[in-house]
């Protein structure tokens, strides 16, 4: 190879830097955020994309950047950088932001999303809009702000922090991502995260009325639920109220086998407790491993049909009651496959956890670099997809772990200018890859192709 060739094992990730630029994203981020630290070689926000480079290259800590993203001179320059920070000082950087730069970088990403995102644009008159709300615990060691004892699902006394997210269910974007301490949870978080998500997607009083909240019973207090429904909004929702679910339950004669799963029955509740609106109220009822059967109370506003589509079920114009409550039930679950999925593929896919700081707003900066990467890589999918449907399915951790690290050749001018992007052939995924994406960079005067590596 001549001096102007150099080799990457993530050649695809430096046609995915091309993309990001031709949009505009970081530019935004440039124009936002202003941390205050002394520039020597580096500008504070030039080590803050480093740091997001690594997220996209797969870095599980800050101290991946020297051996992903410092080695790979193809990938920088894709990027916009002539050459990467050392770990070191990209760890200081982000220990120096402060409360004031988490709030320049959401606005920044507020911006981005309403340029960007699917779930802004959505056609409130055609459909509803879904968004899913939950927490979810960051272990952390014991010595950082804000780490306390809390729940963390399988980790009993553990510590560390709540990640509140609200997820546009329908197109797979992270609306709001915000970190709390370990103890609160979404009973006192849930008011917060859905009017964060309301000013990211401009909701006024006509689109709350045909945006749908779905959370579990964390949230699912009187307080919570008659707030979402005095906004407007439709729910679904499990009751928190353990004491009420007995005594709304107890008058029960009639229980209907779930045709679907295994040891679980659904009836109505003969007389549904009273909320700020009318709802509608389904018991479930499960045995536990001891054989003993555990009950739930669900609630929702949402009629037949519009419960059939959020389930994915066949409506019927006169479904039997068994149809009715099965809607309901499926419709709830789902969200398990929809904000519990996507907490768990940030977590394995861009590794939210791993990534550690003492410092609470420099955690906080890490987990919205984090929400910055998971949308971009939705949106690099969605955009290949276009071309080559079967992208669709893929997650972020197919995408960071493999999508991203096919290798190949980059040719790069005098003035660090990329001209030709070569993949290597015999990479599972190299063709599809070029076919995906090269009708987006097809407007870069930037040569693609397939080689034998």
């Amino acid at each position: 190879m001549d001096k102007y060739t150099t080799f990457s094992s993530r050649c695809s990730l430096v046609a995915v830097g091309l993309l990001m630029r031709q949009l505009g994203i970081w530019a935004v981020i440039e124009e936002r955020v202003h941390i205050k630290q002394k520039t020597v070689r580096h500008t504070p926000l030039e080590k803050l994309l480093d740091a997001f480079i690594n997220i996209l290259a797969g870095g599980q800590g800050l101290i991946e950047i020297n051996t992903r993203v410092r080695p790979d001179r193809a990938l920088q320059r894709a990027f916009g950088r002539a050459r990467c920070a050392d770990q070191s000082q990209v760890s200081r950087t982000v220990n120096r932001c402060g409360q004031g730069n988490v709030e320049e970088l959401r606005q920044g990403h507020k911006e981005i999303y309403q340029t960007h995102g699917v779930g802004y644009r959505h056609d409130y008159a055609q459909q509803w809009q879904v968004l899913d709300v939950d927490t979810s615990g960051m272990p952390a060691g014991k010595q950082g702000e804000q780490v306390t004892k809390g729940y963390f699902s399988g980790k009993r006394g553990s510590r560390g922090r709540q990640l509140g997210r609200v997820w546009a269910t329908l197109y797979e974007e992270i609306v709001v991502d915000r970190l709390y301490s370990g103890k609160i949870q979404l009973e006192k978080s849930f008011p917060q995260l859905v009017e964060m998500a309301e000013d990211v997607l401009e909701l006024a009083l006509a689109k709350r009325e045909r945006t749908i909240l779905r959370f579990d019973a964390s949230g699912g207090t009187d307080k919570h639920i008659n707030w979402s429904l005095n906004r407007g909004y439709g729910i679904l929702t499990k009751v928190k109220n353990w004491q009420r679910v007995r005594k709304l339950t107890q008058s029960i004669e009639q229980w209907h086998d779930d045709p679907k799963v295994a040891d679980r029955q659904l009836a109505w509740v003969p007389e549904a407790h009273s909320y700020a609106r009318p709802t509608r109220q389904l018991a479930v009822r499960r045995k536990d491993k001891k054989g003993d059967w555990k009950v739930r109370v669900l609630a929702t506003t949402l009629d037949h049909a519009t419960l059939c589509w959020l389930a994915r079920q066949p409506f019927k114009e006169e479904p039997k009651p068994i149809e009715e409550m099965c809607a309901l039930a499926y419709a709830y679950d789902l969200r398990g496959g929809g904000v519990e999925t996507s907490i768990k593929d940030s977590k394995q896919g861009l590794g939210i956890t791993k990534r550690n700081k003492r410092n609470f707003h420099a955690q906080e900066m890490l987990v919205l670099l984090a929400q910055l990467a998971r949308n971009l890589i939705i949106w690099t999918r969605n955009e290949m997809a276009r071309h080559v449907p079967s992208w669709a399915a893929l997650g972020s951790l197919r995408m960071v772990r493999d999508v991203f690290h096919i290798s190949g050749k980059i040719r790069i001018d005098s003035q660090g200018r990329i001209l030709k992007i070569t993949l290597n052939r015999d990479h599972v995924y190299a063709a599809r890859f070029l076919a995906g994406v090269a009708p987006a960079l097809s407007s870069d005067n930037l040569a693609l192709n397939l080689h034998k590596i």
